[in-house]
């Protein structure tokens, strides 16, 4: 099957701020993301639990708007799509893999059922759909209980379905979060084994939220996010600091505990290279 012609980037994000809560009581989860994913990329996102990682990807499907702050997924602007439209994006752009895989599942539909149901949008026949569902639960592992109710698969089986019903409509853009993380990790592997080949046979972007170094390491970028910011960038083994367009940079927290403590006066040197941080010497810091 040929490829469907990408935008140039699948994600765009600029200055994206997420508040919930009501007046008075208002929790920032995300605060002034900007983040471009090129078509046909593969990013982790990183960080620890409360960072704002799982706010980023339910935007990226359209299950929120943004606050404040420009996104655009697979060529549309979420800001403007109404629950309709939004809807619309998931079924034929973007597949979604929740954290509680039975939310992503038709319970009381077999595994086959439910990947040829969520091939319904791109109206495939029903020879090509029984062909690509007997393709992802075979890479899956899960031909053997392709008759069996999804309800009554065990978790990591639920877990491996909701990946390949994600896939099943060959989608621009996957979003997963911690799609690993009810699995061993030979299923593990499985896994994501089956997300990079849809990455390199299909041209998907990948977008997937994880705790676990190894799933990381396994996609092009890593971005770690930080109290909503983001943080770090990853590529090719080396870490890079991303400057914010306020200017604020986060320092690694190894920085902050040895070198550069919170508090710290430093002074910042243009370079042929760049910037280098002084910190200030004893007698600026007694003027100071």
């Amino acid at each position: 099957m040929a490829v469907r012609e990408r935008a140039e980037d699948t994600v765009r994000c600029e200055g994206l701020v997420q508040v919930y809560g009501t007046l008075g009581q208002e929790v920032t989860a995300l605060r002034g993301i900007d983040l471009t994913v090129p078509a046909g990329d593969t990013v982790a996102l990183l960080g620890p639990s409360g960072a704002g990682k799982s706010t980023l990807l339910w935007l990226l499907a359209g299950l929120l708007k943004p606050t404040a702050g420009r996104l655009e997924v697979c060529g549309r602007r979420v800001n403007d799509l109404n629950r309709r439209s939004a809807a619309d994006l998931r079924l034929h752009d973007v597949g979604v893999v929740l954290q509680n895989p039975g939310r992503n599942l038709l319970a009381n539909e077999t595994a086959a059922g439910n990947v040829m149901f969520a091939q319904r949008p791109a109206h495939p026949g029903r020879a090509a759909s029984r062909r690509r569902t007997d393709e992802l639960l075979e890479a899956m592992g899960l031909g053997r209980v392709a008759h069996r109710q999804a309800g009554r698969l065990s978790g990591g089986e639920q877990q491996r379905l909701a990946v390949a019903v994600a896939l099943a409509n060959r989608p621009q853009l996957l979003l997963a979060d911690e799609p690993t993380s009810q699995l061993d990790r030979t299923s593990a592997s499985t896994v994501i084994d089956l997300i990079r080949s849809a990455n390199e046979s299909e041209g998907t972007t990948v977008v997937m939220v994880t705790h676990d170094p190894v799933v990381g390491n396994s996609l092009r970028r890593t971005i770690t996010i930080r109290d909503g910011r983001v943080g770090a960038e990853g590529q090719a083994g080396q870490e890079y600091l991303v400057v914010s367009r306020d200017g604020s940079v986060q320092l690694p927290s190894e920085v902050l505990e040895t070198t550069l403590p919170p508090g710290t006066l430093i002074r910042a040197v243009p370079t042929a290279d760049g910037v280098q941080l002084h910190r200030a010497r004893p007698e600026e810091d007694e003027r100071a």
